[in-house]
Parts: structure tokens; sequence; C-alpha cells
């Protein structure tokens, strides 16, 4: 029975992830190396590639840094009540119970040209919907909740303690954090980071309701290889999805990677 599961196991994994990922690499190379260079070598693929990088940077850094500070306010913060930190639970966990296209949509009605803020931004000539802000909220709303789920559990593991004892000996919460509570949490953050990068790569269906997939403005990697489907050109799409899908196999590396090196240490 054992040895059943296991042959099922992999030709799950050979039918959903090898079958499709072969298949991809073979479109991309179908024109042999100068056809895949080609199509990543266009103008509108070099733009998506780009926007897609700056998004997954500034997603990135933001998730990083909220994402700490709620995981330590919803774990450490005695004056929050058990209902107010429920309901931050609650919208912590809501990008996994809403669609990413729902999300967008939310966005957009929040921000767009036609809400009253999206009006006064326009004002004073921000553009949020349509434009990379847009893009970056929305894929914020999608992996805001990674760095929080990496982070709360290993803050309640290590407790309270350590931190109570450097601020009773003078330490100012800065010190406390970098000397105390940041040694016991890097690796989560680590993996945190690691989850937002591959969350960030990958998203769709949020950024094309907020970007409006306009090519050479903002248009990013996953959208672009929409369109390419959508006009049949196949062969481009298989060469911009496969550094994506290469991209996303060098950070599972490196997540075990970390995962070996959080061992040792």
């Amino acid at each position: 029975m054992r040895k059943l599961w296991i042959i099922l196991t992999y030709l799950v994994f050979i039918l959903l992830i090898a079958a499709p990922l072969g298949k991809m690499a073979t479109e991309a190379f179908k024109g042999g190396f100068s056809g895949f260079w080609a199509s990543l070598s266009r103008p509108e693929a070099l733009h998506a590639l780009m926007m897609t990088g700056f998004v997954v940077v500034v997603v990135t850094l933001l998730n990083t840094l909220f994402g700490i500070m709620l995981a330590l306010y919803l774990v450490r913060a005695n004056w929050m009540g058990k209902r107010l930190k429920g309901l931050l639970n609650s919208i912590v966990d809501l990008p996994y119970a809403v669609s990413p296209v729902i999300g967008g949509l939310m966005i957009v009605l929040l921000l767009g040209p036609d809400s009253a803020l999206g009006a006064l931004f326009e004002q004073i000539g921000v553009n949020i919907v349509y434009a990379f802000p847009g893009m970056v909220i929305a894929t914020l709303f999608v992996t805001f909740p990674l760095m929080v789920r990496e982070v709360m559990p290993v803050l309640q593991e290590i407790g309270s303690q350590q931190e109570e004892a450097a601020s009773t000996l003078g330490a100012y919460g800065w010190t406390t954090f970098w000397k105390v509570t940041w040694p016991s949490i890097r690796w989560a953050v680590i993996y945190g980071v690691i989850l937002t990068v591959a969350r960030s790569l990958g998203e769709f269906g949020a950024v094309l309701v907020v970007s409006g997939n306009i090519m050479n403005k903002t248009q990013t990697a996953t959208t672009l290889v929409y369109q390419d489907v959508e006009n049949f050109n196949v062969t481009a799409a298989g060469g911009v999805a496969l550094v994506l899908a290469a991209f996303s196999a060098g950070l599972l590396l490196l997540m075990e990677w970390s995962k070996r090196r959080k061992g040792v240490h």
C-alpha cells in the first residue's frame, strides 16, 4: 500500500509539474536558442520583466518592514484587546479567502479614477490605478500574509522573557529588537522574503485588473505571457514563462539551503 501511494505521488508530480514544465521548455526553444533569445529581447518583454522586477523589490521591502511590525504587535502588544487582535488576524488572512481578481477590483473601486480618493490623488498628479502604485498595492495585498504568518509562530515560541530582561537592564526598544529579537526571527524573515518574492513573481489576477495590462507601461511578465497566449504566440510566451519558472526554482533551492543552514546553527 505504501509503495502504491509513492507511485501515485510521483505520477501526480509528473503530470502536474514535470510534464507542463517540459512542454513549456520545448515550446520556448522551438526555434532554437535564437528564438528563445528573440522572445526575451523584445522591447515589450524587456519592459515587462523590468516592471516585474521593480514590483517585486518594492513589495518585498514593504512586506518585510510592515509584516515584521504587525507580527510583533499581534504577539507582543499587551495593550491590544483580544477583539482587536482577532480583527487584525482576520484582516491579515483576508487575501487567503478572497480571489486576487476580487482584490484587484476592490482596489479599483477604492482608488480608481472614478472614486473620491482616486480623483484626489489625480489632482495632485499621482495616478494609483492603471499605474505602478496600483500594481504595488495589488501585489502587496496578495502577499501580505506571508511574512506575518512566518514570523508570528517564532515570536510565540521564543516568548518575551529575554526581551523583558533586556528592557529591565536598560536596553532601548531598537537595541532589544536587534540584539535579542532579530537573531531569533531572522530565518523566519528569510523564509517570508523568499515566499514573497516567489508569490510576487507569479501574481496575475489582481495585477491584471489594476494595471490594465498596457504594453510598455503597466505590463508585467505574467500578463505578457497571458497576452502572448491570447495572440497564439506560444513560443514567445514559453520563453518568458521559462525565465519565471527558472527563477522560482532557484528560490526553492535557496529555501532548502536556508533550511539546512538553520539546521546547522
